[in-house]
């Protein structure tokens, strides 16, 4: 009987502890979160607000609707999905999982890293001295891997689907001095495509790479 005790006692300490070293879910509806540096969270989840990771933070899922994602220095996440918002993720910073955005750019700071796949449909991906482990997609957004980046597993424009009204301009990818695309950069449609005469990149499918010297074309 004691032994049982113990034992369930010794379970429900296991799990609060396990919560505890995971950290909080929060979930709002018109409000932001914001987590202060240092601090751990769980899932973090709001609609109509931003969300904000201070330096040294971390959380698991970070999701939001009609608000943009700030992660600072060094933070860490598993994941990031918004709409209608931007998604800034700063020096040093790791998302181990994926990086989803509708209606919304996606900036890479230097050092950062994305362990997955990064997305969105509308709004420019930059990368400066960052890492994509597993590629780029996108639709109509401009594209630029920055000095010194590295992308693993390609880019993709895909086509656009459903009504357009008139032609819209072509989006503008730009592989920087010394960045390595690896994989097949697939354009599905028209792109403005230029690449340093330093950068590293796989087959090309769709485009014609227009080369360039110096730090920009």
């Amino acid at each position: 009987m004691h032994r049982t005790l113990a034992l369930s006692i010794a379970l429900s300490l296991f799990a609060v502890g396990a919560s505890h070293a995971r950290g909080i879910d929060v979930d709002k509806v018109n409000g932001s979160i914001h987590i202060d540096s240092s601090r751990h969270a769980g899932d973090l989840d709001t609609v109509n607000g931003g969300i904000h990771l201070d330096s040294g933070a971390s959380a698991e899922k970070v999701s939001t609707v009609n608000g943009g994602i700030d992660l600072g220095e060094r933070t860490t996440v598993s994941s990031v999905e918004t709409v209608n918002g931007g998604i800034d993720i700063g020096a040093g910073a790791r998302v181990t999982g994926t990086v989803e955005a509708v209606n919304g750019g996606i900036r890479v700071g230097r050092g950062a890293e994305i362990v997955g796949h990064a997305s969105n449909v509308n709004g420019r991906f930059l990368l400066d001295g960052a890492h994509i482990g597993g590629g780029i997609e996108t639709v109509s957004g401009d594209i630029d891997v920055g000095a010194n980046s590295r992308v693993e597993g390609g880019i993709l424009v895909d086509t656009q689907h459903g009504w357009s009204l008139g032609k819209s301009r072509n989006p503008r990818v730009v592989i920087g001095p010394h960045a390595v695309v690896t994989g097949t950069l697939e354009f599905r449609r028209d792109v403005d495509l230029f690449v340093s005469e330093s950068a590293t990149v796989g087959t090309i499918s769709g485009a014609t790479a227009k080369m360039f010297s110096g730090d920009h074309p």
